[in-house]
């Protein structure tokens, strides 16, 4: 006779830090889930009562959670860990809290915006679908490396639809991206002809949170039904002239395996604008680094200063010329960031100095206003 196993939080990905973290919030009554949904007006959430999974589909933020959270990127998403005053019929689920991530992986908003989006929380492994045709960028997947290594989760890429292309060209792409990043898993695959994904099912183990991001068409939604082992989601047939299948994922979610495991699914990224630091840069360009160092002054622009060991580099093979624009221009967008946040930060400071100042003028106006209504001795 099979018995069903009781699940439990770690399932969810819980763990013992969540659960000290978590011992003040117990004895407020609340009770921890995981969010696995933003509609931007409420969420979705998680949680075990009994040995099964229940979930919440409106859960609302507290005013309390909202003004704590200094920018967007602090509120909650898709992924966290949070505190839940569980309601009833005539009271509202709500967040109390958000536990502290152990991994964020996020970019800059789009546009002009100096804001930093969380696309998942708490992710272990950061999935990077591609294709070795109209897709396949090297620079794009430098960026894809960048923001990854930032979170601190693990990089997995698939080369995917290998059915459609020479196994040359497929093979040729996953090369290159392993130049790219030697501690990322490449794997070539063909999701609709289910080969190439065995290495991938041993990701998904009890509470392990895998993300799964990369451009609209590239079979992110089939790899996801292939996984849930359903048609969870609707795909479309590709167009023949661009190689692109139809948008199919339109927000954000978290799933769970019925065999372990956990997928968070993600609406087609059509750019990776960087959220990263220097630090995490130069890490992820090393071997540019490591010629910076060999220039012979320490201030060399990489231009035309003599002794550039960079432009000898390129000039002689030994540096690929795209990779290293590819740096430069990441830099450069990494120092834009920096640029606008600090101006940003100055502009917020200049304003809550201002206010300040308005609130103690009026205060000394309604104390002089009180002191002249007093009745004199």
């Amino acid at each position: 006779m099979n018995t069903i196993r009781a699940v439990t939080l770690a399932d969810l990905g819980w763990n013992d830090d969540f659960e000290k973290e978590f011992t003040p919030c117990r004895r407020e009554g609340w009770i921890p889930a995981r969010l696995v949904r933003d509609n931007k007006i409420a969420y979705g959430a998680l949680t075990i009562i009994d040995g099964k999974i229940e979930e919440f589909e409106m859960v609302i933020m507290s005013g309390k959670v909202y003004h704590d959270a200094e920018t967007d990127a602090e509120l909650p998403a898709v992924g966290d860990w949070v505190a839940l005053d569980v309601g009833d019929k005539n009271k509202d689920t709500v967040i109390r809290s958000r536990l502290r991530r152990r991994t964020c992986f996020s970019r800059k908003q789009a546009g002009q915006s100096t804001e930093e989006q969380v696309i998942a929380a708490n992710v272990d492994v950061v999935v990077v679908v591609t294709d070795p045709g109209p897709d396949f960028s090297e620079r794009r997947m430098e960026r894809y490396f960048a923001v990854i290594g930032r979170s601190g989760a693990k990089a997995v890429v698939l080369v995917n639809k290998a059915d459609l292309y020479p196994a040359g060209q497929s093979e040729q792409a996953a090369q290159a991206i392993r130049a790219l990043n030697a501690d990322a898993d490449v794997l070539v695959t063909s999701v609709e002809k289910r080969k190439g994904l065995r290495p991938l099912r041993g990701y998904f183990k009890k509470g392990v949170s895998v993300a799964v991001v990369g451009s609209s068409g590239v079979g992110k939604s089939a790899l996801v039904n292939c996984l849930l082992g359903d048609d969870w989601q609707w795909t479309d047939e590709v167009n023949e002239v661009t190689g692109k299948g139809r948008h199919t994922t339109t927000a954000r979610e978290l799933l769970i395996l019925d065999r372990g495991g956990i997928i968070i699914d993600n609406p087609g990224i059509k750019e990776i604008q960087m959220w990263t630091d220097e630090t995490t840069l130069r890490e992820r360009f090393a071997d540019v680094e490591a010629l910076a160092r060999q220039c012979r002054f320490h201030d060399c622009k990489h231009g035309r200063d003599a002794g550039c060991a960079i432009r000898a580099a390129v000039e002689n093979g030994a540096l690929d010329a795209q990779r290293y624009e590819g740096f430069l221009r990441l830099d450069d967008e990494i120092q834009e960031l920096c640029r606008r946040r600090k101006k940003r930060q100055m502009t917020v400071e200049r304003r809550d100095k201002r206010e300040r100042k308005v609130k103690a003028r009026n205060r000394e106006d309604r104390q002089e206003h009180e002191r002249d209504l007093r009745p004199r001795a």
